[in-house]
């Protein structure tokens, strides 16, 4: 067992996932806790939705900056820095006395989730070789698909067996496991990057308030209006900042986020495809429990057991892709994915209280299914033609536009069921409950996943040829985090 330990590759893995999933795992259940929270604290609906939008927020002004720390301090001691105060973070929102207390701790517990994602996919991307990157993509897809799925489940039995506290308390444990792994396997090699340069103060304002203000417009906006001063005030300056912050990134030598990446064909059309397939699928997520418990009167548990067969889609999914991925190639797999997606959206789009349940079970796992063939393809060839070097501020990349995306398919879904149809929001009543804003959401899903489509087909193989070839069965010749070839950017 200890000699398994010594091999990076299965390490990082090991770290990488119970952090990632964790941190995924936490977003859905305290969604599920927020209602009793507000009731604990006698707060408004506008005033709970802190919770969430503070956490959002606070992510999305770190993300930035995470690759050039862990270029500069290295992904390891970063990596577990961000493990930690997530870990200390969690703890002490389970034990905050005041609605005010516990903002302000998710604002620190996104800090932490910020830099766990970028920094640790970093990592995994280094100590893989490009040839075997289809091999990671399938370790992602274990948090990135198996916690959305059972955080409703668990919130749930958590929430209404114990007390909202342990929404928080349930990262405890699972932190300190991770962490203390980490500290004693983790490879302590050196990956620091040689020139990064001085800290970018102007880019880290510029990405910070602008990525901050987008979000906090974007998550805010279904509830508090759209045309709320208090939506498109944040909304707007988000915007032109970031357009500043484009202009000013291309124009210094060392930025914070170098967006001159974007040059590499691969990874921008890889990343291009991320965004509406996130927003559509974590849309979807989203809507789906709406209906299932809004529209048609389930409970949170019930609603949740009919989630799961999703993950369970994913899961059998990245067996065939994996296996199927040198031969086919990320395009073909990529556009008949996201296909699949998009017309089970269309399936749900005919889900009513006469719907039978096992026909419901197996339309979430086409579509999980469907999902595993966009989400690892993506993964494997969007940093196939970065170099190590870059890879960090690939990654911030990378995942600054996918948490946008998925943020802005939940606010977009949220907007649709609240707007169409008088009756969309509210809960089943009568043997025919109104349907058609979920409904209409899934509709909006699927075209989402259709725009995918049209970026996949887009992609040329002959790109992404570094991540199809032949995966030898070891790399001993190879330090960890170092590819057989050049990786041309």
């Amino acid at each position: 067992m200890l000699r398994v330990f010594q091999n990076p590759k299965v390490v990082v893995s090991v770290v990488f996932v119970a952090a990632m999933f964790m941190n995924i795992l936490d977003t859905t259940i305290v969604n599920t806790a927020i209602p009793t929270i507000g009731r604990d604290f006698d707060s408004s609906v506008s005033s709970t939705g802190a919770v969430s939008s503070a956490y959002l927020v606070s992510i999305a002004v770190v993300i930035p900056a995470s690759g050039w720390l862990g270029d500069r301090f290295g992904t390891r001691r970063i990596f577990l820095i961000a493990l930690a105060l997530f870990t200390v973070a969690s703890a002490l929102c389970a034990l905050a006395g005041s609605l005010g207390q516990l903002v302000a701790f998710r604002v620190l517990q996104g800090v932490g989730g910020g830099m766990l994602t970028p920094v640790g996919m970093a990592m995994l991307f280094r100590v893989f070789p490009p040839e075997e990157r289809i091999r990671a993509s399938k370790i992602l897809t274990v948090p990135t698909a198996a916690a959305p799925a059972l955080g409703p489940v668990l919130g749930g039995l958590l929430v209404d067996g114990l007390s909202w506290h342990w929404a928080f308390l349930v990262n405890v444990p699972v932190g300190l496991a991770a962490l203390v792994f980490g500290l004693r396997y983790l490879p302590r090699h050196d990956d620091l990057v040689e020139e990064t340069g001085r800290f970018d103060a102007p880019g880290f304002v510029l990405a910070g308030v602008g990525l901050g203000g987008l979000m906090f417009a974007i998550t805010e906006g279904p509830a508090r209006g759209w045309g709320s001063p208090d939506v498109l005030l944040p909304g707007i300056l988000g915007v032109v900042l970031l357009g500043v912050l484009v202009r000013r990134e291309l124009a210094v030598r060392f930025p914070l986020l170098d967006l001159r990446i974007f040059g590499d064909r691969l990874f921008r059309r890889s990343t291009m495809v991320v965004l509406p397939a996130s927003a559509g699928f974590l849309g979807l997520l989203y809507a789906f429990p709406q209906l299932q418990q809004q529209g048609l009167g389930r409970t949170a548990t019930e609603s949740g057991l009919l989630t799961f067969p999703e993950a369970i889609g994913v899961m059998v999914g990245s067996q065939v892709v994996s296996r199927i991925y040198r031969r086919l190639g990320p395009r073909r797999l990529i556009s008949g994915g996201a296909g699949t997606v998009a017309a089970m959206a269309l399936c749900l789009t005919r889900v009513d209280a006469s719907t039978p349940d096992a026909v419901v079970v197996a339309i979430m796992f086409v579509l999980g299914a469907g999902m595993s063939f966009v989400f690892i393809p993506t993964q494997s060839t969007v940093f196939a033609n970065i170099s190590p070097a870059r890879t960090g501020q690939a990654s911030g990349l990378f995942n600054a536009l996918r948490q946008t995306g998925a943020a802005l398919g939940v606010a977009v879904m949220a907007t649709v069921i609240s707007v169409v149809g008088p009756s969309a929001g509210a809960a089943a009543t009568g043997a025919d409950p109104d349907l058609g804003g979920y409904h209409a959401a899934f509709l909006t899903a699927a075209v989402l996943l259709l725009l995918a489509v049209a970026i996949a087909s887009r992609i040329r193989d002959a790109d992404a040829a570094a991540t199809m070839g032949p995966a030898p069965a070891t790399r001993g010749a190879h330090p960890a985090g170092t590819p057989a070839g050049p990786a041309a950017d």
